[in-house]
């Protein structure tokens, strides 16, 4: 018996709404829910990009609330730059790990990868 092809359209539409999230507020907030809900009946390889995203979300938020703190000093506009770099680095490798039907190899990571 073959196994049955799993769509990895969601997962990848789920990365795609952080990167327009730069540009169009709130597209992260239903990204990650879309993560939450997806990620139960995905199999384990999936599970692992699920994880990866919702992580990106909360940590991203963690980066961006940092630097909007502190944009009344200097340094909080440049937290906000690599925060927004740190999640274009994570969207792109994770949908080039994605693409190759792997799993994402360390989901539980602070940095980009």
């Amino acid at each position: 018996m073959s196994e049955v092809p799993v769509s990895t359209s969601t997962p990848k539409l789920i990365y795609i709404l952080f990167l327009a999230n730069i540009l169009i507020p709130f597209l992260g907030l239903i990204a990650v829910v879309m993560a939450y809900i997806n990620k139960a009946d995905a199999p384990e390889w999936l599970q692992t990009h699920y994880q990866f995203q919702i992580r990106t979300f909360w940590i991203g938020f963690l980066y961006f609330f940092i630097g909007a703190l502190l944009t009344m000093i200097f340094i909080g506009y440049l937290v906000i730059v690599f925060a927004v770099i740190w999640v274009v680095i994570r969207c792109v490798k994770g949908m080039k790990y994605l693409d190759a039907g792997q799993a994402q190899p360390n989901p539980t990571s602070w940095l980009f990868s």
